[in-house]
């Protein structure tokens, strides 16, 4: 198995390991990601979930709401609590969010787009060159062709 990244969580509960690159980046500035990672925005890494291994650990899963009204299934720690991934239900159990913080280099995968930037905080500045949105985008105007491919190839 090729490994391109590892993680964990903060207490070394939950151990994974990442195969591939992410599809794509979010950097989400919606209130609801500020209120539940406690900070000014969510870096979450949208991958395929068969491209993550889980090393050590068995998650707790936290059927959390969310403002489209389908809710997230959030991966945590049994012991220390921290969100590794999340798994949004409009996107579908073959995608894992996964929350870039807990990788062991955090400074691996930067953010591809900031969205629901509308909300961001405003001492908060966004760097040049990087996508950012008001609220949401659309895939095809955003991700690169070989990210739409393998996305693609995971629902079929």
């Amino acid at each position: 198995m090729t490994i391109i990244a590892k993680g964990h969580c903060t207490c070394g509960t939950i151990r994974y390991a990442v195969k591939r690159p992410p599809l794509f980046v979010h950097c989400c500035h919606c209130r609801r990601c500020q209120r539940e990672s406690g900070s000014a925005f969510a870096l979450n890494a949208l991958i395929e979930a068969d491209n993550v291994t889980l090393l050590s650990g068995a998650p707790e899963i936290i059927d959390t709401p969310s403002d489209s009204g389908k809710g997230q299934l959030i991966s945590r720690c049994p012991d220390c609590k921290v969100a590794v991934w999340s798994i949004y239900h409009g996107a579908g159990p073959r995608f894992f969010f996964l929350r870039v913080g807990t990788l062991e280099n955090p400074d691996a995968f930067a953010p591809d787009i900031h969205i629901y930037t509308e909300s961001k905080q405003p001492w908060v500045r966004l760097p040049e060159g990087v996508s950012a949105v008001p609220g949401y985008y659309r895939r095809s105007e955003h991700w690169p062709q070989e990210s739409l491919q393998r996305r693609e190839k995971a629902l079929s």
